[in-house]
């Protein structure tokens, strides 16, 4: 049963609006803006502050059964966090706390603005951030050798430009590659710092924007829609990376097997589809050649990565219960820090073991909700979810690839998207008064 506050006494109770979509439409919508401007790496922070106000103002804030794993991961990483004293390491590890206090607060705010945020308005703007993963990826492939500084390069004080993750922020390019094989190779970024960023967000979105083109269907917005896949594949091949092609390989045999328990085999020779898609792109393009090109016998990526994943490991008993706070020195200084090359890496290094554990335990939450649901949405929603924690394994999610699941884990304790017995899956308050989404939650809406 919810918990939900009474009228006050002699005011009656408050009037309520409903949340604006808005501040999730202006995060999303002109990322590329935001990219330009050199502001895209901390726009979360203030977007979540817009939403923080609006959450806060409008009525109570409520929550879905299963968020306290998350609060508890929080409370985790802070006190994690606050383990981190060197001057160095200062500013990434506060960075990183915003973030995660900033996609706590989008989780909530897509999941409390129910009556504005609907799971249509959602997708369509999370289609539009997919929009601008594709022009991205075209620029990158058209013009890999531009770089700019940003707008945002001008103002940060000059110190600060000193520090590598300052200066990659304010500095950008359209792809990113290696000097020595810049002709081979050139792999697109943009809107993001690396090619992993788009690569995840890329494998993540594909399920949201199949979501929202059928949900056009009929309309003239439909094959537009529908025609940034095949638009959308020329440049994540392109980017030569190994871990998307992991994640939507993941997707395409997750989804056909649960068509294929429900015998809809229409369904799947439209996945099939897109696999000869693909296939047929790969042949085409050069793609073959450039992976040959990325990996040479010897210092291969793979062999580094692994590295990293053993050193990871050795220090887990140095500090097995809140970690290090942030990623570590590597044995080998020309590696990248010990913690990254992969999310879960990063939680087992900086938080320890049992950010671990509760981080895969919220999404698996998450994704036992929906997994029952044999429509589109159970099985997209799922399948977001489900890669996600695939990807988790070697790629980064802060703040990009959690800046889909949560969204869609928000819509996935919605009732409405479960599926969930009525009252079954009701959300606790948080604060003093329900807002006007929250009323028409518990009417039914």
């Amino acid at each position: 049963m919810s918990t939900v506050a009474s009228p006050r006494s002699g005011g009656g109770t408050p009037r309520a609006r409903p949340l604006p979509a808005w501040p999730f439409v202006a995060l999303f919508a002109p990322f590329l803006v935001w990219w330009a401007l050199g502001i895209s790496d901390s726009v979360w922070i203030l977007a979540a502050l817009v939403m923080a106000y609006h959450l806060f103002s409008h009525g109570g804030v409520r929550a879905p059964r299963g968020f306290g794993i998350w609060l508890l991961l929080m409370a985790w990483i802070t006190v994690s966090t606050l383990r981190v004293t060197a001057a160095d390491d200062l500013i990434g590890a506060v960075y990183r706390l915003a973030l995660y206090y900033s996609l706590t607060v989008l989780f909530l705010y897509v999941y409390n603005a129910r009556t504005t945020l609907t799971v249509q308005r959602v997708t369509g703007v999370l289609t539009l951030w997919f929009v601008t993963l594709v022009i991205g990826g075209y620029l990158g492939i058209l013009f890999p050798a531009v770089e700019f500084a940003t707008p945002m390069s001008r103002v940060v004080p000059g110190g600060l430009l000193d520090n590598p993750m300052i200066r990659d922020m304010v500095v950008k390019g359209f792809s990113e590659f290696d000097d020595g094989y810049f002709q081979l190779e050139p792999r697109p970024n943009v809107p993001f710092l690396y090619t992993n960023n788009w690569g995840n967000v890329y494998s993540l979105l594909l399920p949201v924007v199949a979501v929202h083109m059928f949900s056009l269907r009929g309309s003239p917005r439909f094959w537009p829609v529908a025609l940034l896949f095949p638009i959308s594949a020329v440049p994540a091949l392109l980017t030569l990376n190994r871990g998307m092609f992991i994640g939507i390989g993941v997707t395409l045999v997750y989804v056909a097997v649960r068509l294929a328990l429900q015998r809809r085999f229409m369904a799947i020779l439209g996945v099939m589809g897109l696999g000869l898609l693909a296939l047929v792109l790969y042949n085409v393009l050069p793609i073959a050649e450039r992976l040959d090109n990325r990996l040479p016998p010897e210092g291969n990526s793979t062999t580094t990565r692994l590295s990293l994943y053993e050193q990871a490991l050795g220090l887990v008993p140095g500090s097995p219960i809140f970690g290090y706070g942030g990623p570590q020195p590597p044995a080998n200084p020309f590696e990248a820090p010990v913690g990254t090359q992969g999310y879960i890496w990063m939680l087992l290094v900086s938080f320890g073991p049992m950010a671990v554990l509760l981080f895969i335990s919220f999404f698996a939450v998450a994704i036992l909700k929906v997994a029952g649901r044999p429509d589109r949405l159970g099985i997209a929603f799922s399948a977001v979810l489900v890669v996600g924690l695939v990807e988790h394994l070697y790629y980064g999610l802060l703040p990009n690839g959690l800046a889909v699941m949560l969204p869609v884990a928000a819509l996935v304790f919605r009732d409405e998207v479960s599926g969930a017995p009525p009252g079954q899956g009701e959300p606790v308050q948080l604060s003093d008064r329900p807002n006007a989404d929250s009323r028409a939650a518990l009417r039914g809406a």
